[in-house]
């Protein structure tokens, strides 16, 4: 009579633990593993731009937000964490070094350098939810991978939590002027959109080039206010 093997022991998901379903024969990955992780980086896309955004409303601020005597334009106070989220060692590298293993697991080429982190974030994003599947069948190092990819999604989370009310910062006063006076309205800017509006005369910036141009005008209104006095 045939004896079980006492040293047989179930499949196991590599990411989460738990005992593989019999129709998950030979995968690494469970399906619900899969499938949550198929999730994040489709919410990574969001929370990356929102994040890509935060950082460039912070960048060139000074610590301790105090302003310049004599500017209008405050700066924007730095949060560390989520400027090193935007920046290379951030989102963008962690989800570069996921997609150079699975891309030499493989056996494909290293994909080429692809710019800054906003360009590149977007790219390892499709490439890693193209994979996936073949990820959680045949990548014997998915589990950790499915667990870094975890916890990137919740430190952008945790990072976007903290902003200043709903994601919204000020960004200094609008600088346009309306019958020959300067509007002077308090302008504020959200993470989840790259458009500026004054709520007072109208005055819109669209872009990351708007808000270059928002800065010059406000300087520009500063240096006058100064020379005035």
């Amino acid at each position: 009579m045939h004896q079980p093997d006492e040293k047989y022991a179930w499949p196991t998901c590599t990411a989460c633990g738990r005992d593989l379903w019999e129709a998950e024969a030979g995968r690494l990955a469970c399906r619900p593993c899969e499938t949550r992780t198929g999730e994040r980086l489709g919410e990574l896309a969001t929370l990356f731009r929102q994040i890509n955004t935060s950082a460039a409303l912070m960048r060139g601020a000074r610590r301790g937000g105090a302003p310049t005597s004599g500017s209008r334009t405050p700066p924007i106070p730095p949060r560390l964490e989520v400027l090193s989220l935007a920046a290379h060692g951030g989102v963008a590298t962690r989800l570069r070094d996921i997609e150079d293993a699975w891309r030499g697991a493989l056996g494909w080429t290293i994909a080429p350098w692809r710019g800054s982190p906003g360009q590149a974030v977007p790219e390892h994003l499709r490439f890693l939810t193209n994979n996936l599947p073949w990820a959680c069948d045949a990548y014997d190092s998915v589990g950790q991978d499915v667990e870094e990819i975890r916890r990137l999604h919740a430190e952008c989370k945790q990072a976007l939590s903290h902003d200043r009310k709903p994601g919204r910062v000020n960004v200094g006063h609008c600088p346009v002027e309306i019958g020959g006076d300067v509007c002077g309205a308090q302008l504020t800017a959200s993470t989840a959109t790259s458009r500026i509006r004054c709520q007072a005369c109208g005055a819109q910036w669209d872009d990351m080039w708007g808000w270059r141009e928002l800065r010059k005008a406000q300087e520009t209104v500063s240096v006058g206010e100064r020379t005035a006095a």
